[in-house]
């Protein structure tokens, strides 16, 4: 049997470029030798508020286009999530702050530890970012969180009860994948880690498979 490849995903509820490149990377782990081993973090919003405040004035304009652009290429389904995982606001000065209350982004990233360690890691990010990012109004209220846990072959509720258990292991298991996530040498999402080596975006997943490729990565079966 030809050995299986790892790979580390580095990966935020909140990023749109995290959604468009995750059913490829599902698809990979099922159609090849691989082993995604999902690493979620919490977004620049949330690590580096201040980002918003220095970006270029173009930056924001280009990206709205450019990520609609991408998922119409890739033929995958794209709202603007209602919520945004991230509570943000204007401030009188007209820059964007990230509030100190975040419920959304801190629940889905500790949910995605959790299903990390439960070895369905990246089915629950694809599940759940397809939810959130695929159209779906309030994907926080009612089942649907639960039902798309579901399809990613988790109990949302137990895993729930970890949670509210296990809350300060979930945070500091959060800043041990930011620490390991800085050190591969770029500091977006998603950034995926083979041998030390780093791979950011979503259109940069080509040229890992490539790579993964050279390193001997068969299919299955």
């Amino acid at each position: 049997m030809s050995e299986t490849l790892q790979i580390e995903v580095y990966w935020s509820f909140r990023s749109p470029w995290s959604y468009l490149a995750t059913r490829r990377l599902r698809q990979w782990q099922d159609q090849y030798q691989l082993q995604v081993n999902f690493k979620p973090v919490y977004p620049i919003a949330v690590r580096t508020p201040e980002f918003f405040h220095t970006v270029n004035p173009q930056w924001f304009s280009y990206f709205m286009t450019d990520v609609f652009r991408v998922a119409e290429f890739l033929a995958l389904p794209f709202v603007w999530p209602n919520p945004d995982p991230v509570n943000q606001y204007v401030d009188d000065e007209g820059l964007r702050q990230t509030a100190t209350d975040q419920p959304h982004i801190e629940r889905l990233t500790q949910l995605g530890i959790l299903a990390a360690e439960l070895g369905q890691g990246i089915e629950f990010a694809d599940e759940i970012s397809s939810l959130i990012w695929g159209g779906t109004a309030n994907w926080h209220k009612g089942d649907l969180l639960a039902e798309a846990a579901a399809r990613a072959g988790l109990d949302l509720v137990a895993m729930e009860v970890r949670l509210s258990a296990e809350e300060d292991r979930l945070e500091a298991l959060i800043e041990h994948n930011q620490i390991a996530h800085a050190k591969t040498g770029h500091w977006g999402v998603p950034t995926c880690s083979f041998n030390g080596e780093p791979f950011f975006g979503q259109d940069r997943l080509d040229v890992l498979l490539w790579r993964l490729k050279k390193e001997g990565l068969t299919s299955r079966g």
